[in-house]
């Protein structure tokens, strides 16, 4: 499959370089040859330098030949404008940026996609908003995914030390009844655990099952003293922290947004009902204080600056006694483990979670969603169970699946059950999957039909 993607800045080399990684045909359009270099250099892609909104460049037997065009230039107007001509020019499937938020609700997000031949709408700000706002109301989270319109969650926590499931063999833990541990990562290592296997300090596990009981078996993590998310201080008035500081009004949380221009915090105060926007330097020690950093559940850093936001959480964390939490958005996904080891709680790549959604769009073959964990080293794949997949019809004992996945949950007639041995899928079934990313396209042949 040929895949073209227009726009080489930062999210369009983080698409194109997952999808170069799972033997897709990608090509990338950049009018600016210096944008291209990076690609060029260290991803196995084919670059044209041209304008990737010209009838020219369609006509490009390279690019007409595609089967997606993905559209993530700087300029809306652009990426429009691209899926259009596509669209024109014979390709079937267009992905386009959109980054004005009036676009991405209600009619004029339906408008655009039936008028604008627009497959799939991306918006990594609002993308990004929301996944903060979906972790933060889950106490003890590091991340939170549903599955299958909701019946199946994801739960990822860090164990601490003094946690009641610590040092215990997982086969005598009585984990509730639809809940699953499904992996776990200790020191860069992905584990798919088995019933000898026990939870030590410091790792990141991943837990899955119905949401009811997801949320209350997530009290076995949560410190004593942990409150529902009632104060929270967001710095940076960009997009997401407009979209994220709508969203925690909606929820009745107490929000302040600090960002440095007037601009950006009269924009976030017309969004607001019971927030507060001020317009400061986030990084004015005094104005911290004075609003309450030390008394505040969570910290947001959404300014455009990586090492800003590290900066900022760390501020946070100091001025709190380490009690307040702390989240950071990077542009960077290589800086997400590093953030972690310094003692930022939750870091969550913008750019990983809208190539997340790409990488499932282009995938399709019954994937409905994929999940990018680890810094993609891992992912949490739906995918519906196509006729005549080698999977179906047979016990999962009997299928030989590669050992690093886990089928760890399936949706059968609006009913979410955890699977075993004895478990037999059929064709229809939602199913979850755990992967280490490299292996993802070897297990995905297993839930695949004939083509």
């Amino acid at each position: 499959m040929r895949i073209v993607v227009v726009g080489a800045g930062k999210l369009g080399y983080s698409i194109a370089e997952l999808l170069s990684k799972e033997d897709f045909d990608v090509v990338v359009i950049d009018r600016d040859e210096s944008q291209l270099e990076a690609a060029k250099n260290t991803l196995d892609v084919l670059t044209i330098a041209a304008n990737g909104a010209s009838p020219i460049t369609m006509n490009d037997i390279d690019v007409s030949s595609a089967d997606i065009l993905i559209a993530v230039t700087a300029s809306d107007e652009v990426n429009m404008v691209a899926c259009i001509l596509a669209k024109k020019h014979g390709i079937k499937h267009t992905i386009a940026r959109i980054r004005d938020m009036k676009f991405m609700r209600g009619e004029a997000k339906e408008y655009l996609k039936e008028n604008f031949d627009i497959d799939l709408m991306l918006n990594p700000e609002l993308i990004t908003a929301s996944e903060i706002n979906r972790i933060l109301m889950t106490p003890a989270a590091l991340n939170v995914e549903d599955f299958a319109h909701g019946k199946i969650r994801l739960f990822e926590t860090k164990v601490q030390r003094r946690s009641p499931l610590a040092r215990i063999p997982l086969k005598d833990i009585k984990l509730p009844e639809g809940v699953l541990a499904g992996m776990i990562f200790r020191d860069h290592r992905m584990i798919i655990p088995h019933g000898d296997d026990m939870l030590l300090p410091h790792d990141n596990a991943y837990f899955i099952g119905k949401p009811s009981e997801i949320e209350k078996f997530s009290q076995n993590f949560v410190e004593r003293d942990t409150k529902k998310l009632n104060r929270a201080i967001i710095i940076g008035a960009g997009r997401a922290g407009r979209a994220l500081a709508s969203l925690f009004d909606s929820e009745g949380v107490n929000v302040k947004v600090i960002d440095i221009s007037q601009e950006r915090s009269e924009l976030v105060a017309s969004v607001l009902e019971n927030g507060m926007a001020i317009c400061g330097d986030g990084t004015d020690i005094d104005l911290l204080i004075e609003e309450g950093v030390a008394d505040a559940d969570v910290v947001v850093c959404l300014t455009e600056d990586d090492k800003l936001n590290l900066m900022l959480a760390l501020l946070a964390r100091h001025l709190s006694g380490n009690k307040t939490k702390t989240v950071v958005r990077v542009a960077r996904s290589e800086y997400v483990e590093l953030m972690e080891k310094v003692g930022v709680d939750i870091v969550l790549s913008a750019r990983l979670l809208s190539a997340s959604e790409v990488l499932a769009f282009a995938r399709r073959g019954g994937v409905v969603s994929v999940s990018l964990l680890e810094g993609a080293r891992a992912e949490a794949v739906e995918i519906i169970v196509q006729e005549g997949a080698p999977v179906a019809g047979k016990k999962l004992m009997d299928v030989r699946l590669p050992r690093e996945c886990l089928v760890c949950a399936y949706v059968r007639d609006g009913d979410a059950r955890i699977p075993n041995g004895n478990t037999v899928l059929y064709a229809g079934d939602r199913t979850i999957v755990l992967i280490k990313t490299k292996f993802s396209q070897q297990v995905m042949k297993y839930f695949k039909g004939r083509e």
